[in-house]
């Protein structure tokens, strides 16, 4: 089964109305016609009523970057899978690396999230990576494999996306090298249906896009700074698009 390829914009805490609607705008633009690849951006939770308006009915797919792993409750600041799927978004990060570290959630609550989000109809795109010590230390498949085993029902991926980002590329510029990512594709492929999409995240430009996504195991980017920049963002869909 063809996987589908998949470039999505992680915007992290960064916008505002007047700068997003110029984004978007830009985006779509260089989106028409573009095809054999899917596009999203994942934006702060405040913006995601703007981008159903604008989005709606568009190739430019939206989503949240984090979610609740309970449906409802006192847990305040937090925010439900149904209320993402109110704003129509189709996917939600679930286990960034930033998540895990700066607000230490564990294999288990990254876990409870991708549950959530899978059971009611939102597409996780479950992040798993190594930091710089476990690589150097040789144990960068044991690390993510630990990360994926947390979810234990691994037929629940064929409704989902994981994106391995290798913790010491991201925000850093410095980036695996393709075979390096092909590596840890391949092993995290073995473990997974067949048709489930795997991304490459960590520094992802519009210079190294195509060489990345030239991996056989590499099904598309999830795209942080570059994701700010309407061309950069276009230029690595359209290096997706162009994969073989």
């Amino acid at each position: 089964m063809a996987r589908t390829r998949l470039v999505a914009g992680n915007w992290k805490m960064h916008g505002s109305l007047a700068a997003n609607r110029a984004l978007l705008e830009a985006l779509l633009a260089g989106l028409s016609g573009l095809g054999g690849v899917e596009c999203a951006v994942c934006v702060p939770y405040p913006y995601l009523g703007q981008a159903q308006e604008r989005l709606r009915g568009t190739p430019l797919a939206w989503g949240a970057q984090n979610l609740s792993e309970h449906l409802e409750g006192a847990y305040t600041g937090e925010v439900s899978v149904a209320m993402l799927k109110d704003f129509g978004c189709r996917y939600a990060v679930v286990g960034h690396s930033e998540r895990r570290q700066l607000y230490r959630e564990s294999d288990a609550q990254v876990a409870a999230k991708f549950v959530a989000a899978v059971t009611h109809g939102v597409t996780p795109i479950l992040c798993v990576g190594e930091t710089l010590e476990e690589r150097e230390a040789g144990r960068t498949e044991e690390v993510v494999a630990r990360q994926l085993d947390a979810v234990v029902n691994k037929d629940e991926f064929s409704r989902a996306v994981l994106a391995y980002e290798p913790v010491w590329a991201i925000g850093t510029g410095r980036t695996a090298t393709p075979e390096q990512a092909q590596a840890v594709h391949a092993f995290l492929r073995r473990k997974l249906p067949s048709g489930t999409p795997i991304l490459y995240g960590g520094s992802v430009k519009p210079q190294n896009a195509a060489a990345i996504f030239a991996m056989p195991d590499v099904d598309g980017g999830l795209i942080g700074g570059a994701s700010l920049v309407a061309g950069d963002f276009l230029a690595i869909a359209r290096a997706a698009a162009k994969k073989g």
